[in-house]
């Protein structure tokens, strides 16, 4: 922890013009349900790491939250938003995936219970370490008090019941080893979590194969909605931004394994111009960047028929 201090008071010299004030607006996009929409950019000490969209659901009796944000700060700004629009209490806390700016919020609801998908917790626990170092070192002061507080309770696919709102959960894969969409029928709110970009790149992480993540946007599209919430961007009531992401994984995955198979190494293939489609959105050249980091190596092994070192045991 005295690492995660000496990281934020060192950024202060950066981050002292702004001041450390999320300013989070509920945005109500169905009957009973608002969003904060985030920035469509990178990490940033000007932005504080508000980048993805995070939820909530006002029902008869009390608020369902999706997703919490990456600082302690973020999540105490989230609960004290939910306040302006209503007095209920907060009944559950839902994550979508394992991602720091999606769970590293969950300081402000000490009292309320937490759930997620089990590969997601065991997701959280393992990586919450080093997400944290990361965001100490991307947003400096904006995570001061932050520490990762996990879920306590398991979710599955199905039906689940909350006062009079009967959301829908689908446990899929692609994007992350468990990711987490949400249909709340009672509406018909597609939240999304990480597996839909709008006006933003994609980042590819926790991506072992962007087959999956196509694949999860093929059950997607096939689901009945009315608004759909994306990771980031605005919110649709269309299926634009599915056809968008599905778009720019589409040219990824067919850009890397040409190149792959022509010989480039990586150092070329991140010389890459992106389509003019792509090219003007959120993050743009950079998020493909570390798409290709991240991808590339496999597909070269892949392409070159090289031994690996599960083939060597």
């Amino acid at each position: 922890m005295k690492y995660y201090i000496l990281l934020a008071w060192l950024s202060m010299v950066s981050v002292n013009a702004y001041a450390l004030n999320y300013a989070l607006t509920p945005e109500k996009i169905a009957p009973d349900t608002y969003a904060f929409i985030g920035k469509t950019e990178d990490f940033s000490p000007q932005n504080g790491g508000n980048i993805i969209n995070t939820a909530f659901i006002v029902t008869n009796n009390g608020v369902i939250v999706i997703d919490t944000g990456v600082s302690q700060l973020y999540g105490n700004a989230q609960r004290a938003a939910i306040k302006t629009i209503t007095d209920k209490p907060i009944l559950k806390v839902i994550h979508t995936n394992y991602h720091p700016d999606r769970f590293l919020g969950n300081q402000a609801y000490h009292d309320v219970t937490i759930a997620a998908l089990p590969a997601t917790i065991q997701g959280m626990k393992e990586h919450a370490e080093d997400f944290t170092n990361n965001m100490y070192r991307m947003i400096g002061s904006w995570m001061q008090g932050t520490e990762a507080q996990f879920p306590t309770e398991s979710l599955q696919a199905g039906e689940l019941i909350i006062d009079n709102h009967a959301l829908q959960l689908y446990a899929l894969q692609g994007h992350t080893p468990a990711d987490l969409v949400i249909l709340d029928k009672t509406t018909g709110v597609l939240f999304t979590g990480g597996v839909v970009f709008y006006q933003r790149m994609p980042t590819t992480p926790s991506v072992t194969r962007l087959e999956d993540w196509l694949t999860e946007l093929d059950t997607l599209e096939k689901i009945p909605f009315k608004i759909l919430l994306p990771s980031h961007g605005a919110p649709t009531s269309d299926k634009r931004a599915i056809i968008q992401t599905r778009q720019y994984l589409q040219w990824l995955a067919q850009t890397l394994n040409t190149a792959a198979e022509s010989g480039l190494d990586m150092a070329e293939v991140m010389q890459t111009e992106l389509p003019d489609m792509f090219a003007t959105l959120g993050v743009g050249h950079v998020e493909f960047v570390r798409s290709v980091v991240h991808l590339y190596p496999a597909l070269e092994i892949n392409a070159l028929n090289l031994p690996t070192e599960e083939n060597h045991q």
